[in-house]
C-alpha cells in the first residue's frame, strides 16, 4: 500500500510541475506578443548589483528608449546609441565616444529589446511564486540556462499578470553576484523624433572618436 502510495504521489507531482510549465510557457508567450505589438517602448529602471563576497553593492536608475532594435541606452553616467548598423558609446567624463559596428553573428551581441525576450532561448523555466505588490500582481518564473557550462545560475523574471509586461529580472550568477533591474516606468508607442536615433557628430566637438573597426 505504501508503494502504490508513494507511486501515486510522484505521478501527481510529476503532472503538476508539467502544468506550471505550461503555464509559465504560456505566460512568456504573452509577453513576448506585448513586446512585439509596441512600435516603442520607453523604461525607466533601477539597476542593482551586488555581491557580498566581493564586497560590491551599486545601484543606480538607468533608462532606454527602444524601437526595433535600435535604442538609446543611459546607465551610470554613459549613453549607449544603436542605429541599427553601429553602436555609439558616449562617455561625457572622459570625453570620449567608441564607434562600433554591429554584427548579428556576434555571441555576444545585444541589444535591449532582446533583454524583454531573452528568455525564449536556452532556459528552461518553471512556474514560481507570486506576489502582490503594491496591488499589483507580479507572476515569478524560474529561468535555468540549459547550457551547464553557463555562468549564470539562474534568473527570476517577474511579469505583471495584468498588463503582461516584465515588471523585474533578477539575475544569480555562479559566482555570488545578483544582478537585478526593476522597472519603475513602461510606457509604449510616444512619439519619437525622426532623428532619435541618429548619432550627430557635431554635438561632440570636444571628444576623442574611437574607431574600433
Amino acid at each position: 500500500m505504501n508503494k502504490i502510495i508513494t507511486i501515486l504521489f510522484v505521478l501527481c507531482f510529476g503532472l503538476s510541475t508539467i502544468a506550471q510549465d505550461k503555464n509559465a510557457k504560456n505566460l512568456l508567450f504573452e509577453v513576448t506578443s506585448k513586446v512585439k505589438s509596441y512600435t516603442n517602448i520607453t523604461i525607466d529602471f533601477k539597476y542593482i548589483l551586488n555581491n557580498s563576497r566581493q564586497n560590491l553593492n551599486q545601484e543606480s536608475k538607468g533608462n532606454v528608449i527602444m524601437k526595433g532594435d535600435q535604442y538609446i541606452l543611459n546607465l551610470m553616467g554613459v549613453t549607449k546609441l544603436f542605429d541599427g548598423k553601429k553602436i555609439y558609446v558616449i562617455n561625457p567624463e572622459d570625453e570620449e565616444i567608441s564607434i562600433s559596428k554591429f554584427s548579428e553573428s556576434n555571441e555576444n551581441a545585444f541589444t535591449p529589446s532582446k533583454m524583454l525576450t531573452f528568455f525564449n532561448e536556452g532556459y528552461k523555466y518553471s512556474w514560481d511564486r507570486l506576489e502582490n505588490i503594491k496591488g499589483r500582481k507580479i507572476q515569478y518564473i524560474k529561468l535555468i540556462p540549459i547550457n551547464p557550462k553557463d555562468q549564470i545560475k539562474e534568473v527570476l523574471l517577474g511579469v505583471d499578470v495584468q498588463t503582461k509586461n516584465i515588471y523585474t529580472v533578477v539575475q544569480v550568477g555562479k559566482n555570488g553576484t545578483k544582478t537585478s533591474i526593476l522597472v519603475n516606468s513602461f510606457k509604449t508607442n510616444q512619439p519619437l523624433s525622426k532623428n532619435q536615433f541618429i548619432f550627430v557628430e557635431s554635438k561632440y566637438p570636444k571628444y576623442f572618436i574611437n574607431k574600433l573597426d
